[in-house]
């Protein structure tokens, strides 16, 4: 093999090694969810992988040459199935009842390290082929091979979070690992030249793998709408639609025939929000909604108070195009009050409805804006962003307003994260008001927090939900954050 030959490959194997590393991390979420737990199992289960895979390989490069390129053949076609079949085993250990914690690593270490192991595999016998390549050169050649491992993570990563999986999705950026294995096979050489063509067993396999690779291109996306930030899924159910954000109900209007009067808000922690807003607000507000989801609080703020102003931050663009397209209400709203607030004030009297397609953080930090509220409702899979239950973030908020807030969790009771943000808080506002829903099977509940500088008069609880004490908490900081549910 020719020196650069081995190189490219050498770069090849680290930006699809990469890339499947960030792809897993994406369509773990829908499943488990986006948390530093998450990520740190990914993280760790593919590195382990990767470091068994140059261990292994360092031991088939000893080998005679001609068994090595077997060897690393056939694992190139094995790393291409495996990558292509992630997704599918993912949902498979899924279903068989991975909950939680262990299941998440179990899923994680079925899933994602086999694959993790065999894309390194190959990397020591190209190594050792590049050094022989050029005798009497093998410290520039060691010193390329670094490089190339190194610029090829690089590309990797870059490809999938700004190209593959934004645009094709993490089950056509998983196909798209294996299908990179399988064009790799035929560079494979030993030192005669014998190329794939002479061994037809190494042809069966390689039609074979192709063919599952094709397989799980066709199957389709993991959810019906897809983002490097989102799996998007619409459901009706009766005479309502829902929006599922990677498997976590994020909105919900009720759909009525045209003429007839009826309200649009279908979750019950929406209900009692917008009923702690229509208590405590004036007749003009303005509202920073941190988290757009289904638009259905600032949309029924625009509709029920003609005088208001509201300023949506929504990170992902999709959800907006996704509410644009199947929430008729919300969508119609958009359409009519809608305007790109990141530009800069409406040019028309009726655009009382800013979108701003951002962090809700970096827009916190940035914004010279002042508002009398704002609702604290952004999630990441099914929790609240790190960043965003931090005392630092609502020193901020509470800088550029003087009125409530209004935060939506989804916690254990009395967990965790709910302890964390009640705690910062009650250090921020003498009145702190805590109610909860009913408690799922896996024992999560929404739990709505208000803070405010007055008292709270009484609203009208929603079915299921009761006031409740919520017990000390260690206030979250940027130092000392939220870790996610586990």
């Amino acid at each position: 093999m020719r020196f650069w030959t081995t190189i490219g490959l050498i770069l090849v194997l680290s930006a699809v090694g990469l890339t499947y590393e960030i792809a897993a991390g994406r369509v773990l979420a829908p499943f488990f969810g986006t948390s530093l737990v998450t990520w740190t199992s990914v993280i760790a289960t593919i590195l382990a992988g990767f470091s068994l895979g140059s261990a292994l390989g360092g031991l088939v490069a000893e080998r005679e040459r001609g068994a090595a390129v077997r060897a690393v053949r056939a694992a190139l076609v094995a790393t291409a199935v495996l990558m292509a079949l992630s997704p599918t085993v993912l949902g498979l250990i899924y279903a068989l009842g991975a909950r939680d914690t262990w299941g998440m690593l179990l899923a994680v270490v079925v899933a994602f390290f086999p694959a993790s192991v065999l894309v390194s595999y190959p990397s020591p016998f190209l190594a050792k082929l590049a050094v022989e390549a050029r005798p009497g050169r093998e410290g520039s050649s060691l010193g390329l091979i670094l490089a190339a491992g190194s610029l090829g993570a690089i590309v990797g990563a870059i490809l999938a979070g700004f190209v593959a999986l934004p645009l094709a999705g993490s089950v056509a950026t998983f196909a798209g690992c294996g299908a990179a294995m399988l064009l790799c096979v035929p560079l494979i050489r030993g030192d005669t030249g014998g190329g794939l063509a002479r061994n037809p067993k190494s042809i069966l396999s390689v039609g074979a793998a192709t063919v599952i690779v094709a397989a799980t291109l066709a199957s389709g996306p993991v959810c019906r709408y897809e983002s490097g930030l989102s799996c998007i899924d619409v459901l009706r159910q009766g005479d309502a639609v829902y929006l599922y954000s990677d498997r976590t109900q994020q909105a919900a209007e009720r759909s009525t025939p045209e003429g007839e009067a009826a309200d649009p808000l279908v979750l019950p922690y929406t209900q009692w929000i917008w009923a702690r807003m229509d208590r405590d607000l004036g007749p003009a507000p303005s509202v920073l909604f941190i988290g757009g989801g289904g638009y259905s609080l600032p949309g029924k703020l625009l509709e029920a108070r003609p005088a208001a102003q509201a300023v949506a931050v929504e990170i992902d663009p999709l959800i907006t195009r996704v509410v644009e397209r199947h929430l008729p209400w919300a969508g119609a709203m958009i359409d009519k009050a809608g305007y790109d607030a990141a530009g800069g004030t409406p040019g028309e009297a009726e655009r009382r409805l800013g979108i701003v397609h951002e962090d809700g953080r970096v827009y916190l930090n940035q914004t010279d804006r002042r508002f009398d509220a704002a609702v604290m409702d952004a999630f990441s899979s099914g929790s609240v962003p790190a960043h965003l239950a931090t005392r630092e973030t609502y020193d901020r908020l509470r800088s550029i307003f003087d009125g409530p807030v209004y935060v939506n969790l989804i916690d254990a009771p009395d967990g965790p994260l709910v302890r964390g943000i009640h705690a910062i808080l009650a250090d921020l506002y003498p009145h702190v008001a805590a109610v909860q829903g009913p408690v799922s099977r896996r024992g999560r509940t929404n739990i709505l927090l208000a803070a405010s500088a007055r008292p709270f008069a009484d609203v009208t609880l929603p079915q299921g939900y009761a006031a409740v004490t919520v017990a000390p908490g260690r206030a979250f900081t940027d130092d000392r954050g939220w870790v996610g549910h586990r």
